[in-house]
């Protein structure tokens, strides 16, 4: 099994790493993922690539009115490694993720 030294945690790596660790186990749109992260799609889409060759996402495809939706989510070990890796640069997450309008 891949490790984590396997994936370069880049700041754009991290930031998906947090936005999809705030619903670990629910599918996600790209999409939406790119909006959450700021992260264009040249950007993003590599990103998810690595982390699914690597074991830590789970891909399907989705059809809602004809419109096809890569759909993503951690998976057991993902989200494991993932969590591990939070709590580790939590600071540098923190940095990354959009605040809450007070």
């Amino acid at each position: 099994m891949a490790m984590a030294e396997d994936i370069r945690l880049s700041r754009p790596t991290l930031g998906v790493l947090a936005a999809l660790l705030q619903s670990s186990s629910t599918w996600q749109y790209g999409y939406d993922l790119s909006r959450r992260t700021a992260l264009k799609s040249g950007t993003l889409y590599p990103i998810l690539m690595r982390l699914a060759e690597r074991g830590w996402l789970d891909t399907k495809w989705e059809f809602p009115e004809g419109k096809p939706r890569h759909m993503y989510r951690l998976t057991a070990e993902g989200r494991q490694r993932a969590r591990v890796i939070a709590k580790e640069r939590q600071a540098e997450i923190r940095q990354l993720m959009p605040q809450p309008a007070r």
